[in-house]
């Protein structure tokens, strides 16, 4: 069986933040087909289109971290309707120079969350907006929108509200079906 690499890209800079212990969750339920590797962005500094032709070595690192990948999740949490400044930052890092996208080709997945009762609704929404062009196909369905998160998992990951699990293990096997038929 061939084991696939997936970059999870974690869109949230907090220690213990949500998207965090939800990112380390998947990674605890992933089948044998996939590798996650959690990818932080808390070195990643801003995109400026003055550097590109000398990049800096944070942005080479993190983009090397979605090339050898096989497969990318983003975690998004939702702040404003929206993704973090630092998720979007990472997405232009990542996506530049034009048409050198390193997510380009990589099926994709989305994970929203939120702590209140939308569930990072806006979030997945504006990643949707964001993504095609840039990305590899985008997993549809099932779709994830995970809500009242802020006690949902302890600080490695576990999961604490056994209602969650069935959610996460369907989107986790689903998005290694994904893989599979989009990385033959």
């Amino acid at each position: 069986m061939t084991t696939h690499s997936v970059a999870v890209v974690v869109g949230s800079l907090r220690k213990q933040s949500f998207s965090l212990r939800i990112a380390k969750a998947l990674a605890g339920l992933a089948p044998s087909s996939l590798k996650l590797n959690i990818v932080t962005l808390n070195d990643l500094s801003f995109f400026n289109q003055d550097l590109e032709a000398s990049p800096p070595a944070d942005w080479v690192r993190f983009r090397e971290a979605i090339q050898t990948s096989d497969a990318v999740i983003f975690v998004a949490p939702e702040y404003n309707r929206s993704v973090s400044g630092v998720l979007k930052n990472a997405i232009d890092v990542g996506s530049r120079p034009p048409g050198k996208s390193a997510f380009l080709g990589k099926p994709t997945g989305i994970v929203a969350s939120s702590p209140g009762a939308v569930g990072g609704l806006g979030a997945a929404l504006s990643l949707r907006q964001t993504l095609p062009g840039i990305t590899g196909p985008i997993m549809g369905q099932p779709e994830i929108y995970l809500n009242a998160v802020a006690d949902a998992f302890d600080e490695d990951g576990g999961i604490l509200k056994e209602a969650i699990r069935p959610v996460l293990q369907a989107y986790i096997d689903a998005f290694a079906a994904w893989v599979a038929l989009h990385k033959k």
